[in-house]
């Protein structure tokens, strides 16, 4: 119910922010080692209770109604917040300010303002308008805009987001004010992740509330989108990054063998967590706390060096900003204990993967879960209604759920034995399952008379909140009161799996309020909607081992989609589907669809031949020498036992010459035949979908068959020649004591 900016078409925003710390928590100057987290627990936010203590009551109560009711922030109100904001940053240490925005690079973007002005008499005063606060203009030129904007035109806007805090953000640099921020072009085009989803927020709200509404909650002014992020991730030494030319510029290794022992064990899951990693998640927690990011479970992952931190649930908006300054500290926390925080989906070949469990969930502002089963029929009546709606949004917009978490990383781990399949199914339990089964073929559910299930069943419990075992093999799992979309890739913003997921639903939902609105016995109509939804949509639901080669063929044969491509998934984008549901509910029009399908194709593009050229230039300057001079050693060696002449048989010693000097000419092949299809690639027309076709058929087929050659002559050349640190050393020595 923010109104974001007014040239974004009048858009509003409905969000709202769970607290997580007491209120008379207001001393902020104070050493961590001294206090409790609850005092420095967010205490370098300007969240509500700064606000209540710093402004006026006035200006505080219509701070509020913006927020929490979508009222539009007066100026004269912003000039009086954004003195109180500059006076808290100040006694903090800030001397700058920046819009914090989120622009389709997949990372944050900031440009710093001091705040000092000149004086007349040659000082400065330290200022900072409300003209300044809720709007800025950064040059829009060099961000991705997918053809939104020309090259020669630079004019961008950002616009405060007033329902995300703005926070302090200590570095090497000082401290600097962050103020959460929307982007977009001058012509009033979204050139970032954050407008579509605030957009989102509001679409679901909207049809969300038509349904609770008739289920007599009057209570309720607003449902909001829930998010829970779970960030996996690997940690190595610092020396070894720098030493590793292909993670520095891909985050991911291209060649490597894999080590003697990687995750075989299954030992390091949930294990004792090493001191040196252990010190890095103290210290990750306090740097998270600090900015009011409430950082909860840590804990060692499937493969070594791999590691997990999930945050506690709050709003769409405000954890796709927590979960970018997840990733933004953890970086810069690793690098103070000589580490290096890869967040690729695959690092590692032949070692488990990272990803993002993305929790979602949809809830009133009175308090009510609309995904936890109820205590009573008719509440369950409501829960299994939004059940069904979800369940119909996955299936019908299945392509677009799958596209949201589509990058190039992902394609390494998406359809593997680590990693959800590639092919969009729905875990319910057989609980749950099994009632929607009874209600698709007939059985009724009388909830005006507070009876459970009828024609042949004759109770039906309260349903437990705990309604099946978890199944980690399911890329969209109910998992009790949310359900956990684990298709999202871990290095990617949470901000576009979350607006599918609102946008599609909420297209769900108004459909059903559309036939209950109407309905003349609203009960009846409920269990016909409930009905017709899992008859039609049950063939997504699938409860058993989505790693099996027997469920690929099912899913073919039940018509589900499987896409193991980025390249492949990227038309969902602008299908004619997808543009009538973006611009029905006002999420995305044409013109943004479009700009971040060539976006999407752009990045996926640069992304292969970033990694072809990074694996050309690591063949001809490491491996090629190395191999060579092991093979030159060989044949000196087999020359000087020749020349001693003693009659030994060298045919051991000659057959490890041929096979290296085989393997030599086959990498030299194979590295001329990459910079052929490089070439090629350049040469391909203005086409993009053709160009970023090619790259995934010809150019990434090619680096395998070049990788294959390389990490053979890894797995032979001696360890002391080879050029680079190998999955050994990278994945085992985190300790100290290494």
């Amino acid at each position: 119910m923010l109104y974001v900016f007014c040239f974004l078409e009048g858009y509003k925003v409905v969000v709202a922010r769970k607290r997580f710390y007491d209120e008379d928590d207001k001393d902020n100057d104070v050493e961590i080692n001294q206090e409790t987290i609850g005092t420095y627990f967010g205490c370098n936010v300007f969240d509500d209770s700064t606000m209540k203590a710093r402004l006026p009551k006035h200006t505080y109560i219509a701070l509020r109604r913006t927020i929490d009711e979508g009222e539009p922030l007066d100026l004269s109100i912003a000039e009086v917040v954004a003195n109180a904001m500059k006076d808290w940053a100040i006694e903090r240490g800030a001397t700058h300010y920046t819009h914090w925005f989120q622009p389709m690079t997949g990372v944050t973007a900031e440009k710093h303002e001091s705040f000092i002005t000149p004086t007349k008499d040659g000082k400065v005063i330290m200022e900072f308008s409300g003209k300044e606060l809720v709007k800025g203009e950064p040059d829009a030129s060099s961000f991705p805009s997918g053809g939104l904007r020309a090259t020669f035109e630079a004019r961008g806007y950002t616009a405060w987001d007033c329902t995300s805090p703005a926070f302090l953000k200590e570095d090497s640099s000082g401290v600097t004010l962050c103020i959460p921020t929307a982007f977009c072009s001058y012509t009033g085009e979204a050139l970032d992740q954050k407008t579509p989803l605030l957009r989102s927020m509001e679409a679901l709200s909207k049809q969300a509330m038509r349904v609770v509404k008739l289920f007599n909650n009057t209570n309720a002014t607003k449902v909001i989108s829930t998010v829970g992020a779970e960030q996996e991730y690997f940690l190595i030494d610092k020396k070894y990054y720098k030493q590793r030319e292909d993670i520095i510029f891909t985050g991911r290794t291209l060649f490597g063998a894999k080590p003697p022992k990687d995750q075989e064990m299954e030992s390091h899951y949930y294990g004792r967590i090493e001191e040196r990693v252990a010190e890095f998640m103290k210290e990750l927690d306090i740097e998270l706390w600090k900015i009011g990011v409430p950082a909860k479970t840590k804990h060692n992952e499937a493969a070594p060096a791999q590691f997990e931190l999930a945050s506690v649930f709050t709003s769409a908006n405000v954890a796709t900003d927590h979960n970018q300054l997840i990733m933004e500290t953890m970086r810069k926390v690793a690098n103070r204990y000589g580490l290096a925080c890869l967040l690729h989906e695959k690092p590692f070949a032949g070692v488990n993967g990272s990803g993002k469990h993305n929790n979602w969930s949809m809830a009133t502002d009175n308090g009510e879960n609309l995904l936890k089963p109820g205590k009573t029929p008719y509440e369950n009546a409501r829960f299994l209604l939004f059940i069904s709606a979800v369940i119909k949004a996955i299936d019908d917009y299945a392509d677009l759920l799958r596209v949201s978490a589509a990058i190039p990383g992902n394609d390494h781990r998406l359809g593997g034995n680590e990693a959800p399949p590639a092919i969009v199914s729905i875990f319910l339990g057989e609980v749950l399952t099994d009632v929607l089964d009874k209600i698709g073929n007939g059985d009724i559910i009388d909830f005006r008379k507070k009876e459970l299930l009828k024609t042949g069943v004759s109770t039906m419990p309260p349903l437990p909140k705990d309604l099946s075992d978890r199944n980690r093999t399911s890329p969209f799992a109910f998992t009790g009161n949310k359900f956990e979309f684990r298709m999202v890739p871990s290095s990617g913003s949470i901000a576009m799996p979350n607006t599918v997921l609102n946008t599609i639903v909420a297209d769900v939902l108004s459909q059903i309020a559309d036939r209950l609105e109407k309905a003349d016995d609203f009960d009846e109509e409920v269990q016909k909607i409930i009905k017709a939804i899992v008859k039609k949509h049950k063939r997504v639901i699938f409860n058993g081992n989505g790693y099996s080669d027997e469920w690929i063929e099912e899913a073919k044969r039940r018509g589900l989609k499987n896409t193991p491509s980025t390249v492949d998934a990227i038309p969902a984008l602008i299908s004619e589907k997808s543009i009538n549901l973006f611009e029905k509910h006002k999420v995305f029009t044409r013109r943004e669809l479009e700009s971040r399908y060539e976006i999407a194709l752009e990045g996926y593009i640069n992304v292969i031949n970033i990694e072809a050229l990074t694996m050309i230039d690591m063949a001809k300057k490491q491996i090629l020498p190395a191999s060579i001079k092991y093979q030159r050693q060989i044949a000196e060696s087999i020359n000087e036992v020749k020349n001693t002449g003693i009659e030994i048989d060298l045919g051991e010693e000659a057959e490890i010459l041929r096979e290296v000097s085989g393997l030599i000419s086959d990498f030299n092949k194979e590295i001329r035949n990459l910079e052929k299809n490089i070439m090629d690639a350049k040469n391909i027309s203005e086409d993009l979908y053709e160009k970023a076709s090619y790259y995934k058929d010809v150019v990434f087929v090619q680096m395998e068959k070049l990788r294959y050659i390389g990490d053979k002559l890894e797995s032979i050349v001696d360890e002391k020649l080879w050029p680079m640190p190998v999955y050994s050393d990278m994945l085992f020595n985190l300790d100290y004591s290494i």
